[in-house]
Formats: C-alpha cells, structure tokens, sequence
C-alpha cells in the first residue's frame, strides 16, 4: 500500500527549503542553497527527494522566489498565502508574521488561519538577510562571527538605503580603522532598522513572530524586538513556514 507523503518546496532567492508531510505530520525537512539557477536547484530537489522515495505519485505544492522554477509540482501558490499558512501552523494564534529573506521583507497579518493583509519592502537587499551575508564577507567571518563580533560592538551608522551605498559606507568604516565588532553592530542595527519600520508603518495585529533565516539569531531578534518596542517570538521550524505553508495546502488541496 503507497504512502501519502505530500511535499512543500520554497524555493527562496538564497535558500530553497523543502517540507515533507505525511497524516499533518512532518516527516522530513532540508535546506538547499539556491545557486544561481533555481531549475538546477529544483532537480537537485527532486534528486533528493527521489532517494528518500517520497516523490513519484505524491501531492508537491511549490512557493518563494523561484516557484515557476519546479516544474513537478502539482501546484504553485504565492509565498504569502503558504508564509501565512505555516505561520499559522507553528504559532497557533492570530499573529504578525516578519519574514526576512535573502531578497525582500514581507510583514503579514494572519487571522484565525488566514492571511488578512500583507506588505512587502521595495526590491532592495538593504533590509534583508543578503546584505548581512555580503557585509559579513566584506568584513571577513561567517554568520554566525557576524553575529558574535555584533553583540559585542557600538553600532555605527549606516543610514544608506541602497545596497551598494551601504556597503561604501562600510568599506569607508574598514578604512577609516573602525573596530569589526562596531561595524558588525551597525551592520544589524541596520537590517534591524529597516526591518522595524516596515513593520512599524503597517501595524502589528496580536503579537509579532520572525520567520526565515534570520530568525537563527537571537541577537537579531533581540534588536528587532527593542526596534519594535515589543517582544519578537520565534520557532525553531521558522525558516521553513513557506515550505511548511506549501506542504499543508498540498494535504489539503491535493
């Protein structure tokens, strides 16, 4: 007898997630890195998912960025409804959901399991999870150091609303001798910043959680939080509440 497994993949602009479910449980979970061409992450998806055997004949919905990109799926839907829906999933309550991708920011308001409004940031990596991956290699450490150097520095400004003026800013603060650990701070106050006043200027329904990469961070959670003026939540299965959002519409539409 086949066993009904249903498939959620986000393909994001820098990380594509992949959510397995089966009986509205998840069975499975990865993250891939996106690459430069999201078909090629698509197969390498559908590869993956081959050798556990969850792929032929099962139900895949497909979200994020590049979600055009995985031609198996059965079905595509908008990342905002499947951000919504897994949000709703992980925290259980009506809530503002903060996502912060590689590419943009999206600050939606989930209401007894739907999405009832949502805003989006311009097209611009200055108030995202990518310029804080560039930063961090213009400054020479992981992540993870980015963070360590950050909680242990005073921000400098980085008032640039532009990618590419901001990163001049901090190359000019590398240059004029400032220390990492001030910079790194500036660096995620900014993200931070701007993160905050997008959500700020839509409004916070019930409480406020962050989802995506970010969300792996205490420290950026902990300044976001202070931004807001209000406590952030989070989920260890945050980064994948667009996957997670795909797999459940899959078991229920599919």
């Amino acid at each position: 007898m086949e066993e009904n497994y249903y498939i959620g993949i986000d393909i994001g602009s820098t990380a594509s997630k992949t959510v397995v479910m089966k009986e509205h449980q998840v069975v499975d979970s990865f993250t891939l890195p996106t690459g430069w061409n999201g078909r090629e992450t698509a197969a390498d998806i559908y590869t993956r998912l081959e050798e556990k055997q969850y792929v032929p004949g099962r139900g895949c919905v497909a979200t994020g960025y590049g979600r055009v990109c995985v031609d198996y799926a059965d079905k595509v839907v908008t990342e905002i409804t499947c951000h919504g829906r897994g949000g709703w999933q992980l925290f259980g309550k009506n809530i503002t959901i903060i996502d912060v991708g590689g590419q943009d920011t999206k600050v939606i308001k989930v209401a007894d399991g739907q999405v009832v409004d949502f805003l989006m940031n311009d097209k611009c990596a200055a108030g995202t999870g990518k310029f804080i991956e560039v930063m961090a290699t213009r400054l020479g450490a992981s992540l993870e150091e980015l963070y360590q150097l950050a909680e242990h520095g005073e921000p400098l400004s980085i008032s640039a609303m532009c990618t590419v003026f901001a990163e001049s800013e901090v190359i000019s603060h590398i240059g004029s001798g400032e220390k990492r650990e001030d910079i790194a701070a500036g660096v995620i106050d900014s993200v931070a910043s701007r993160v905050a006043s997008l959500a700020s200027r839509f409004g916070i329904s019930g409480d406020a959680a962050l989802t995506g990469g970010l969300c792996d961070s205490p420290y950026f959670i902990k300044v976001l939080s202070e931004k807001l003026r209000c406590p952030v939540e989070t989920h260890e299965f945050g980064r994948y509440a667009g996957a997670l959002g795909a797999a459940l519409t899959a078991e229920e539409k599919l």
